[in-house]
C-alpha cells in the first residue's frame, strides 16, 4: 500500500477564538498575543491612523438602514465595516462621536476612511487566525 499523507486535523476552536476576538476588539492583539510583536504593532499603527484620520476628516460612521437593494447594501456593508474596527468604533459612539451626513468631498474622504479601518481589521483578523491554526507562519 502506497504511503498516503493523512489531511491535517483541523486546530480546536478554542485555540484561535481568543486570537480572533482579541483582533477584532483591539486591532493587532491576536497578534501580539501569537507573540508577533512586529506584525502586530504594525498592523495597529495601520488601522488605528487610518481610524483617526477618518475622524479628524469629521466622517460619518454609516447605521443600518434598509429600503432598496442598493442602499440596503451601502448602508449594513459600511456600518459592518465601521464595525469590524473593534474598539475604536465602540469608543467613538459611546463617547458621543455622531458626524450628520454632510456634503463635500473632505467628509467623503473620512467616511472611506473609517470603512477602510475596519477592513484592514478584517485583514488583520484573517491574519492572525491563519497563524493561530498553524496555516501561516
Amino acid at each position: 500500500m502506497p504511503n498516503v499523507p493523512k489531511a491535517p486535523e483541523p486546530a480546536p476552536t478554542r485555540s484561535w477564538y481568543p486570537v480572533v476576538g482579541l483582533s477584532w476588539l483591539i486591532p493587532g492583539g491576536g497578534h501580539f498575543l501569537l507573540k508577533r510583536p512586529g506584525r502586530g504593532g504594525l498592523l495597529a499603527a495601520c488601522v488605528v491612523l487610518m481610524f483617526l484620520l477618518g475622524l479628524m476628516m469629521r466622517g460619518a460612521m454609516f447605521q443600518p438602514q434598509t429600503g432598496d437593494i442598493l442602499t440596503t447594501i451601502i448602508y449594513c456593508g459600511g456600518f459592518v465595516g465601521d464595525l469590524a474596527s473593534g474598539l475604536l468604533y465602540l469608543l467613538s459612539i459611546w463617547l458621543g462621536y455622531a458626524q450628520p451626513d454632510m456634503a463635500g468631498h473632505v467628509h467623503d474622504y473620512g467616511t472611506k476612511f473609517l470603512v477602510a479601518a475596519g477592513l484592514l481589521n478584517v485583514l488583520a483578523m484573517v491574519d492572525a487566525y491563519e497563524i493561530a491554526i498553524g496555516k501561516k507562519d
